[in-house]
């Protein structure tokens, strides 16, 4: 398995993968105009990034990151990094893709300066970042539903 950076050859499968993370997630958003406007917006604009990770020549997972900063729309903690999306293809799960993905994100941050970082786990992924080295806090996100998760680099 190779993770890389996301290259503008690679955007379909990405998008691809990302319509089945969030109809898996079970979000009512059109999937399309979110990546159109927002996500494939801010990757190119510089302001989030997106590795893949790769099996056999197709892609099996992704995952998104940034250090938060005002000039991005998703800015909850100026200066600290955070893994804002992390998808793995169902028959890829358990195998450390994951886990690869996020080594190569948290390691991304660090190299911008990000000495923190969080995530905003969906339903049922906390205990991967609780195994990760993540400790839960009393902070609650309202838009995501869930409790910050920080993890010191």
């Amino acid at each position: 398995m190779k993770t890389e950076l996301l290259n503008e050859a690679a955007v379909p499968e990405f998008c691809g993968m990302f319509a089945d993370y969030y109809a898996e997630m079970e979000c009512d958003e059109d999937t399309g105009h979110l990546l159109d406007e927002y996500v494939l917006a801010d990757y190119r604009a510089g302001l989030i990034k997106i590795a893949a990770a790769e099996e056999g020549g197709r892609a099996v997972g992704f995952v998104i990151w940034q250090v938060d900063s005002t000039e991005n729309e998703w800015c909850l903690r100026e200066g600290l990094g955070t893994v804002r999306e992390l998808y793995v293809r169902p028959g890829h799960r358990g195998r450390g893709v994951g886990r690869a993905l996020a080594d190569y994100a948290e390691g991304m941050l660090l190299s911008c300066g990000a000495a923190r970082v969080y995530a905003l786990p969906a339903e049922g992924t906390q205990g991967f970042f609780l195994a990760r080295g993540y400790a839960e806090a009393d902070e609650y996100c309202e838009e995501t539903d869930c409790n910050f998760f920080y993890k010191e680099l």
